[in-house]
């Protein structure tokens, strides 16, 4: 088979639009799209969104976003709908679909070999990036178009099943918000201010300029995509070595303090072990919880909630088009508490819950295995 260069058969495009003007509904940023996945699953409105000047880059439907920063963080997936993404995002689309397929392109970005030449080829610091002409540069073997169409017809067959799960998995989350407002909403329990139970708040550390010093630092979307992800760091340059208490522990409660986006500003996770070799950033505030007054699950259920949603949002400001809330508004935000034993039954509806919920990401796991070997074997 013939080997080509990615800038031969694929396209950067640099189709600009206003986005005060555009009559495009959507974005997407990089906390729209997930490491190691085809497709891109979230987007933000760009009405009343407070993104910056350098969302102007225009995508089209099919079109695959190539994140031009932390190669480490492998995200380049396919969208589905129209909108706008940033410049460090880069549009990439065939030249020509009778040559290379334009479904197969976000596979052939998902392979080992193109984020290992990504990493090798990565220039600066603080994040790392490439350009488009690096990028241009990576080789693979072009498959014939009758064969293209076959691996694309499989692997995309197995990206619906991959879905399905997905899909199944978001039920058992909403199953657990209809059990919450069952047991709790309209009940007369106690409403209480989280500074009942939440103690030691303070801002993480982000990285300076300059320095020697070098640690892993937790990616705002590790806290922001709604479940903790260990995986989802960067690499970051200290004066010195970051304290204890700006590492991750499992007594801490992890708020997103500023974002773009204001659907992401206060939410929140946490972690079911100490993972003291990653440092989480300014952008993240931190709280140890009580569990003599609240259980961390059942905090993590209730922090979701319209009603603590609405406070927190209607407490949000703008600064440079960056929503933000500070810790004195998380202190005074106000949730049910209910007795501690009834706290402990919906825990354990969560933890039943929970096993289907493992289950289905177990399976969804295998399939994902599955795939990357497919592809693994197709490809490499």
């Amino acid at each position: 088979m013939p080997k080509v260069l990615l800038g031969d058969v694929v396209d950067h495009i640099k189709d600009k639009v206003d986005k005060e003007t555009t009559d495009l509904e959507y974005y997407v940023g990089g906390e729209h799209i997930d490491g190691d996945e085809v497709t891109v699953r979230r987007k933000g409105l760009i009405e009343g969104s407070t993104i910056g000047p350098a969302f102007h880059m225009r995508f089209q439907q099919g079109d695959v976003l190539l994140m031009s920063r932390n190669p480490h963080l492998r995200k380049a997936s396919m969208v589905d709908f129209d909108g706008i993404c940033s410049d460090v995002s880069y549009v990439c689309r065939t030249k020509d679909n009778s040559i290379l397929l334009q479904s197969l392109l976000p596979f052939i970005l998902q392979t080992p070999e193109f984020w290992q030449f990504a990493e090798e080829n990565k220039k600066g610091g603080l994040p790392f990036f490439l350009n488009w002409k690096d990028f241009a540069r990576f080789e693979f073997e072009l498959h014939p178009i009758d064969r293209q169409q076959q691996i694309s017809d499989l692997l995309w067959a197995m990206e619906r099943v991959k879905n399905a799960y997905r899909e199944l998995i978001a039920r058992t989350d909403d199953l657990v918000k209809s059990q919450f407002i069952e047991m709790f909403e309209g009940r007369g329990y106690k409403t209480v201010k989280a500074r009942s139970f939440m103690s030691n708040m303070r801002n993480g550390v982000s990285p300076s300029k300059k320095g020697s010093h070098a640690e892993k630092v937790l990616t705002l979307s590790a806290v922001t995509q709604g479940i903790f992800d260990p995986d989802a760091w960067k690499d970051g340059i200290f004066d010195e070595c970051p304290p204890s208490d700006k590492r991750i522990h499992p007594s801490e409660f992890y708020i997103c303090r500023g974002n773009g986006n204001k659907t992401l500003v206060g939410t929140a996770v946490y972690s079911l072990k100490e993972h003291n070799e990653l440092v989480f950033p300014d952008t993240v505030i931190a709280a140890h919880i009580d569990s003599r007054v609240i259980l961390m699950p059942y905090l993590f259920v209730a922090w979701k909630m319209p009603k603590v949603r609405e406070q927190i949002e209607s407490s949000a400001r703008t600064t440079n088009g960056t929503y933000k809330i500070n810790q004195t508004v998380l202190s005074n935000i106000e949730l049910v508490v209910p007795p501690l034993e009834r706290q402990t039954e919906f825990v354990s509806f969560m933890e039943q819950n929970d096993k289907s919920k493992f289950a289905a990401q177990q399976t969804l796991k295998e399939l994902t295995d599955a795939q990357k070997a497919m592809m693994k074997k197709i490809f490499e």
